[in-house]
């Protein structure tokens, strides 16, 4: 089987993805991009994504790159089927709730992250009182997926299955317990304590986090905490190489 090419930054969205790769056991090699040196808006790099954004996955299937995390996993769902429902009518939840994270949950953490880059001429009273905005909103979108969990039997979002989703609902509830870094408190930031309310979604942060592969995936992007729980009690990373941060 050929492999495939996995264009990264530490605890970027490439993670989602990198875990997909580990569980579905598929060859693959990575390329370090460091933000923080702007190399996401070199010429070459942008060839890949106009957007200067990661993740990027080159696929001996496809004849462009892909980027778009949902639009990442489902290909890759697809492609082998595998982290989907093996019930044909249970595929378009999949897809459903693929969609609902990516423009939804995670819009509004990317908007919640780079709250200054909604803002022509950003205050410090304005970028606070749009993320306390924006964090009561996520709120309330994992409010709907512990729900959502709890009304199909869990314990994985969709049911008895581990699908793409619950890989992504990890990565998005790690990085809502850690960024941004400035002046938590002042806006009402997202932790820990949230999520012991909503007990189905701790559930999967915990089972994910002591999963071989998940492990794997975890120690290759240089995240690993020594408690190994980066998604229920996650902590600031520090890779060796390149940048969370940029």
């Amino acid at each position: 089987m050929n492999a495939y090419t996995l264009y990264y930054s530490p605890d970027s969205a490439n993670l989602i993805v990198r875990m997909a790769l580990e569980e579905m056991n598929l060859p693959y090699i990575d390329y370090l991009i460091n933000r923080a040196k702007k190399e996401h808006l070199a010429p070459d790099f942008l060839k890949l994504n106009p957007q200067g954004l990661l993740p990027i996955l080159i696929s001996p299937y496809q004849a462009e790159p892909l980027f778009e995390t949902g639009a990442i996993l489902w290909n890759l769902a697809t492609q082998h089927n595998a982290l989907k429902p093996h019930q044909e009518n249970n595929s378009a939840s999949c897809l459903k709730y693929l969609f609902y994270i990516s423009n939804t949950l995670h819009a509004d953490l990317r908007a919640l992250f780079y709250t200054e880059r909604y803002f022509d001429r950003p205050t410090d009273e304005l970028i606070q009182l749009l993320r306390q905005c924006l964090s009561q909103r996520v709120r309330k979108h994992f409010d709907l997926l512990n729900q959502e969990i709890a009304n199909r039997g869990g314990p994985w979002l969709l049911g008895q299955e581990l699908t793409v989703c619950d890989l992504y609902v990890a990565a998005c509830a790690r990085w809502a317990m850690l960024y941004p870094l400035p002046h938590l408190l002042e806006w009402n930031a997202i932790t820990k304590a949230d999520f012991l309310r909503w007990p189905h979604l701790l559930w999967i942060l915990q089972s994910l986090e002591q999963r071989p592969r998940i492990r794997a995936a975890i120690l290759k992007e240089d995240i690993a905490q020594n408690n190994q729980n980066e998604f229920s009690d996650p902590s600031m990373p520090q890779p060796k190489s390149g940048s969370v941060l940029g």
